[in-house]
């Protein structure tokens, strides 16, 4: 058996810590006074009916039992609901129990005592079974000496029978107090549950909004420094070839590295700050695909144009599906930079379908060596696709060895 819980006022079950007390300590605090109240009013008038009422049995030996009772409260049954020491709360009920049987031998009168011999094994007791055993063992101690006394003709049936009764109302209150508190016990370990798994869920809900941040800071590193970088890389080692026999080529090229420079320090500023591309802060899409475009034919010298003729109204796009669009311009771009040896770029921005299934695409198409797609992926395609399934687009790159490479990047136009 467990140690009973000061705080759980009756009827405590058997348990190992997963519930609560029902009570408040400051409510256990005030529960503790009244029952230390109750037994001194209730002693006192005990000893008083001793005294000087018409008590039949041996006045010192009744009043010894009193005493006896009233020291076993104060040395072990007081502290008993007040600490978690349960060889107290079995001493003072093994105690309480002699008691009574001596004061229903000699003097049935006083067994209104049992009011509170049956309420403190409740407050006391550690379990539902020591609560039953300990209640019937106050039941027959309390009863031996009546029926005894009945069988004699000295004491009527009901008196007995009165202490059977309050026996069995004792037993049925403090088993359906314990179930109470065992539905106490189970809400209460429910709720700590519930807590638990709630505070696990924000965990995981944390883990992976951070993870999402560092996927998308790495995709924009990927669609934005990292290409500036490749190109200032590239322009430097065109424009250290040209320097010694060619400078106003050299100077074109550090031209080209400034810009390039300034653009990406403008986009790592804006993406410190959490904006859109810089090249959408005070242009159109279109805008800035023809100054994506430009700069790219300038930087690697290829044959570039931009084909807007089925564009129409361009639908109705968010600053998203915008940059959606942009950054797969520039990933694609990117990549035929890097592999595709090409002699010609064609981008082209198209709107097809209407109302709801109307969508804008951006198809970027060389003539280079192309790939197979399946057995070379990308990282930056497929970051790219990540990025347009967040606006509810699709990414496709249709490319067979030897006959150049087309990326198309669709997001819905509303």
């Amino acid at each position: 058996m467990t140690s009973p819980d000061p705080a759980r006022c009756a009827a405590v079950s058997e348990s190992t810590g997963d519930g609560g007390p029902p009570l408040s300590p400051r409510a256990w605090r005030t529960t503790v006074v009244v029952l230390h109240a109750v037994m001194g009013v209730l002693l006192l008038v005990a000893v008083a009916d001793v005294l000087v009422g018409g008590i039949d049995g041996p006045r010192p030996l009744l009043l010894t039992a009193l005493g006896v009772l009233a020291l076993d409260y104060l040395l072990l049954g007081a502290p008993a609901l007040t600490t978690r020491g349960t060889w107290r709360t079995s001493a003072y009920l093994a105690v309480m129990v002699g008691v009574y049987a001596v004061l229903a031998w000699y003097e049935p009168e006083l067994l209104f005592l049992l009011f509170l011999g049956y309420s403190q094994v409740w407050f006391l007791v550690g379990s539902l079974r020591a609560g039953v055993l300990w209640t019937l063992a106050l039941a027959a101690a309390s009863t031996v000496g009546p029926i005894l006394a009945w069988t004699r003709g000295d004491e009527p049936l009901w008196g007995p029978g009165q202490t059977l009764v309050g026996a069995l109302f004792s037993l049925a209150l403090g088993i359906w107090v314990h179930r109470v508190l065992q539905q106490s016990d189970q809400r209460a370990a429910l709720i700590r549950e519930l807590e638990s798994t709630r505070a696990q869920v924000a965990d995981l809900h944390h883990a992976q909004g951070m993870a999402a941040e560092r996927e998308r800071l790495a995709r924009e590193v990927h669609d934005t420094l990292a290409q500036g970088y490749t190109s200032i890389v590239v322009l430097a080692q065109t424009a250290a070839a040209a320097l010694p026999g060619d400078p106003s080529s050299a100077a074109e090229r550090l031209a080209l590295i400034e810009e390039v420079a300034r653009e990406n320090l403008a986009e790592a500023r804006a993406m410190v700050a959490a904006f859109a591309p810089v090249a959408l802060d005070s242009a159109t899409l279109v805008e800035a695909l023809e100054r994506l475009v430009e700069r790219f034919g300038r930087e690697t010298g290829l044959a570039t144009r931009l084909d807007t003729a089925a564009l129409g109204d361009g639908g109705a796009l968010s600053r998203g599906e915008e940059v959606v669009l942009l950054r797969g311009a520039q990933e694609a771009l990117a990549n035929v930079r890097r592999h595709a040896s090409a002699t010609a770029v064609v981008l082209r921005v198209s709107q097809v379908g209407a109302g709801e299934s109307a969508q804008v695409s951006v198809h970027v198409e060389d003539d280079g060596v192309g790939f197979d797609p399946e057995s070379a992926p990308g990282v930056g395609l497929a970051g790219l696709r990540d990025r347009a399934e967040e606006v509810g687009g699709t990414v496709d790159v249709v490319s067979t060895p030897g006959e150049g490479t087309r990326v198309t990047v669709r997001v819905p136009a509303r």
